[in-house]
């Protein structure tokens, strides 16, 4: 009997805009997401201010991020391996602390 991945939720700005972060999901739910047909984006370490106009999902293939949530004083971390979704709305601060490499979706509706 296996066990299934099940995400860590990170309250970061209230009940409806929560950072979801998915430590090391199996390959077939990366299979079933189409993650490696996905754009990649990449970054050297830097801060910068973020605000998500459509719901952001993304597949980190190297690096690591801290995100401080507006308004919230909390700060999400991860890294690679990790699935991360951000809800549509959310605004906050990347702090990259190791150059990130990443697949990435925008679902807009």
């Amino acid at each position: 009997m296996g066990t299934a991945s099940s995400p860590e939720t990170m309250e970061a700005a209230g009940p409806s805009l929560s950072i979801t972060v998915e430590k090391n999901p199996p390959e077939a739910r990366l299979l079933q997401l189409g993650i490696k047909s996905w754009p990649k984006w990449g970054c050297p370490p830097g801060k910068f201010p973020l605000k998500f106009d459509a719901r952001l999902t993304c597949y980190l293939l190297k690096g690591r991020v801290r995100a401080s949530v507006k308004g919230s004083g909390r700060c999400v971390e991860f890294g690679a391996g990790d699935l991360v979704v951000f809800p549509k709305g959310l605004s906050c601060t990347w702090d990259v602390v190791v150059g990130i490499d990443k697949h990435y979706n925008f679902d807009s509706s």
